[in-house]
């Protein structure tokens, strides 16, 4: 609850894009600390992605619908299937984990997160379309 609530205020004074981007960069800060150290810190900063990710899924979901006009329901719609991802990177997380290490394991959320920092940056942007 507290990263929703800073992410609300947050949200009022920056671009949720960038937002986005630079809450992503702090979650594979977060990973990548974690994986070079161990015990307490390597715990607090794996839970403390969790803050980072408090912002992520409502800012997607709206930088991704914003503009579809009378498509946002099928766009919405198409968006919630998506999160099928959300079910298969922890299947690949698990199998990379029990055939490497943990260590090796985590750098596929920081790929995750990196796509994500993209999205934030570049890949939210309208491009102009003719319509015909």
């Amino acid at each position: 609850m507290v990263g929703r609530f800073a992410g609300a205020y947050l949200l009022n004074k920056f671009e949720p894009a960038k937002l986005l981007a630079l809450n992503a960069v702090g979650a594979v800060v977060l990973v990548l600390i974690s994986i070079n150290t161990t015990g307490t810190v390597a715990m607090w900063s794996l839970l403390a992605v969790g803050l980072m990710n408090s912002l992520m899924y409502p800012t997607i979901f709206t930088l991704a619908v914003a503009g579809l006009g009378h498509h946002t329901e099928e766009g919405s719609g198409l968006l919630c299937t998506a999160i099928v991802g959300g079910a298969l990177i922890p299947m690949l997380f698990g199998t990379i984990a029990d055939h490497s290490s943990l260590r090796l394991a985590l750098l596929l959320p920081v790929l995750c997160y990196a796509y994500i920092m993209w999205y934030g940056l570049r890949g939210s942007r309208r491009t102009a379309t003719v319509s015909v």
